[in-house]
């Protein structure tokens, strides 16, 4: 079975030649008629995927805390502070953020302007609706570098999984770019084309890679990293990056996609499934640090959580709770935070950058 998208993308291959994996990935997601996010409704459990966010309130409370600490450690500022979120889905954790923020440091509320940053219409309008109670707060914009300009509370949660890669695949000569194109039954199958990468960007020590080996990079992530990074030194503030992905830089074909919360090929549904790969955050340092911001560190995600008080946040959250509600709490702080197959606490990473320099906790600061 086919998809509309499927047959615009055999069309475009038949013209113009083989897509790289970047352009396939960019067309799968966000094409004007058939792209994925341009379409469907992703998050949730009639959705593809479920978010941290939609899992529990305990999420977006912990990165309310993180941002008025960050906030507090930055002197608590009052003029033009943006709280921004990049990619904020239904607005379920700007919700928690703001009911947090709003309890804990009135000060910062008042002050923060806030920014959703949201190319997709039909998202617009589901976040308009969930943010309703904070409506004369919050206004979106279709670009990052459309915000205003001013200190920075930033935060970007399975933003960055969604921007596309590259990808190069060893060959007897070398690696080569991979590329989609059709195989002898018209059917979209991966191929290699001429481009080469340059050998000082694979992980070292490298050159005895077996055949077929994948090594993704990442051009366009990096330069949203570099936007970001640009912004918070020459304006100030703090950025939270949550994914999943590696702490360091390694071999691996990542590139997946989910449909109905089940992986799929692919190549199979194109439009129809949501298309990722994991996110290298040893390379998404390197670059901020380049740019001239600081690290405060990159913690796996239930060590972020913990770290901030989730497990106490909970407890309070289920106290004098009927014993069901009680265990569905406790549930969700083990996927959020908890480590194995279907919880997130280990594949998924905080990454958390600042200028000027400061101290934030749960991360510790070498000096």
């Amino acid at each position: 079975m086919t998809t509309p998208l499927a047959d615009k993308i055999k069309t475009i291959i038949r013209h113009s030649g083989p897509l790289s994996v970047t352009d396939y990935f960019a067309i799968c997601l966000a094409d004007p008629q058939h792209g994925y996010y341009m379409t469907r409704e992703p998050f949730g459990r009639t959705g593809d995927f479920i978010t941290a966010p939609e899992i529990s309130q305990l999420f977006g409370e912990m990165l309310g805390i993180f941002m008025v600490h960050a906030w507090q450690q930055h002197g608590s500022p009052t003029e033009n502070v943006r709280l921004v979120e990049i990619g904020p889905g239904r607005g379920t954790l700007m919700l928690d953020m703001l009911r947090v923020i709003s309890k804990l440091a009135p000060q910062l509320f008042e002050a923060a302007n806030v920014h959703l940053v949201e190319t997709s219409e039909r998202l617009r309008g589901v976040q308009r609706i969930t943010l309703e109670s904070y409506s004369a707060k919050v206004s979106w914009f279709g670009d990052f570098e459309e915000v205003p300009e001013g200190f920075t509370l930033l935060v970007a949660n399975e933003l960055f999984d969604a921007i596309p890669i590259r990808q190069f695949i060893k060959t007897p000569t070398g690696f080569r770019e991979r590329l989609v194109t059709l195989d002898a039954n018209d059917e979209l199958a991966f191929g290699v084309g001429v481009a080469t990468i340059d050998p000082q960007l694979l992980p070292n020590p490298h050159g005895h890679e077996p055949d077929g080996t994948v090594f993704e990079l990442a051009p366009a992530r990096q330069a949203v990293m570099q936007t970001l990074s640009e912004r918070l030194r020459h304006h100030g503030g703090t950025a939270a990056i949550v994914d999943y992905g590696t702490m360091s830089t390694s071999y691996g074909d990542t590139l997946q996609a989910v449909l109905r919360h089940q992986y799929d090929d692919p190549l199979a549904h194109p439009g129809e499934a949501d298309l990722t790969s994991h996110v290298d955050f040893e390379d998404l340092a390197k670059v901020a640090r380049a740019a001239g911001v600081q690290i405060n560190g990159c913690l796996r995600q239930g060590d972020f959580l913990y770290g901030l008080g989730i497990a106490e946040r909970a407890s309070k959250l289920a106290k004098d709770k009927p014993f069901e509600q009680q265990k569905l709490i406790a549930a969700a702080v083990d996927r959020l935070a908890g480590e194995g197959a279907g919880k997130m606490g280990e594949l998924f990473k905080v990454l958390a950058i600042s200028s000027p320099d400061l101290r934030l906790a749960p991360f510790r600061k070498i000096d």
